[in-house]
């Protein structure tokens, strides 16, 4: 393996341990110990911790392992290699810091604390090229079937479930719209920590790997859409690949791009504004 090979891996595996890390904080520091469910598997664990005693990672890790396995078989070995890293880690360390929590009891504060951590420990694993597994994994083997269906909405749809499923078990309406808070604080933080401000680039990639190049952009969660060219030179034809990125985004991308097709062709240029999943809502900008 070449030095930068190493040093790159290196690199994702600090970014996935450090992530997985403020993750596991803030479920067993402000979460779990004030009955706060905020979604996901998660919520789910803290739920079933409720009604069971069982340690909260120890189910979290439990309920990730066949969705690991159905992940595994959709997606391939190469991207689930750091997403059972990090979900190993972050539900051995979520048991680890139980014995400390909570560290307050006012439901405000824990639901935002433990949101906003959540948050920036999963966009730090994110980075890394891993997910901490749960509903990250149903929501790509969803997407696969139902493209048009918004990736935000989705992960809505599965919180809004599990936040009901705790106000029927905890019998307790305050704790359930504490929970909400901290799931509308951990979507903003993730944002914001994943993607930071809205400026973007467009980038064309002229090269020989377009199927390579694009499959793992795709693994990004990024779109892709191919266009026709033809060389003046060569009269060659072949298809350009077109795809709008997030400036945070975009040295992965180059990364990418490079390990496929050292000779690869790239143009990169800004995007002033870009509507669309994953970036702006066009009817909020119309109200």
């Amino acid at each position: 393996m070449k030095k930068t090979n190493i040093k790159k891996t290196v690199k994702q595996y600090l970014l996935i341990t450090v992530g997985a890390a403020i993750y596991a904080a803030g479920i067993s520091l402000f979460l779990d110990p004030n009955n706060l469910a905020p979604g996901g598997v998660t919520g789910i664990a803290i739920i079933v911790n409720y009604l069971t005693k069982l340690p909260t990672g120890t189910l979290v890790l439990c309920m990730n392992i066949p969705l690991m396995i159905i992940g595994v078989w959709k997606f391939g070995l190469r991207f689930f290699f750091s997403t059972i890293y990090a979900t190993l880690l972050s539900s051995a360390l979520i048991n680890v810091f139980l014995r400390w929590g909570p560290l307050t009891e006012e439901l405000i504060l824990a639901g935002a604390a433990g949101g906003a951590m959540m948050a920036f420990g999963m966009a730090l694993v994110f980075k890394g090229g891993a997910t901490t597994g749960g509903t990250d994994i149903i929501v790509r083997i969803i997407k696969l079937k139902f493209k048009h269906v918004r990736t935000g909405k989705l992960f809505l749809i599965t919180d809004a479930f599990v936040i009901l499923a705790a106000a029927i078990v905890f019998k307790d309406i305050d704790i359930a719209l504490y929970a909400a808070v901290s799931t509308v604080v951990s979507s903003i933080v993730f944002d914001i920590a994943l993607y930071g401000s809205d400026s973007a680039r467009l980038t064309y990639i002229i090269t020989d790997k377009e199927e390579q190049i694009a499959a793992r952009l795709l693994d990004l969660d990024l779109g892709v859409t191919y266009l026709q060219g033809t060389g003046a030179y060569t009269n060659d034809s072949r298809r350009v690949i077109m795809c709008a990125v997030r400036k945070q985004l975009l040295p992965q991308v180059q990364d990418i791009a490079m390990e496929e097709d050292p000779f690869v062709f790239l143009i990169v240029t800004s995007a002033n504004e870009i509507f669309g999943e994953g970036f702006k809502n066009i009817d909020s900008e119309r109200l």
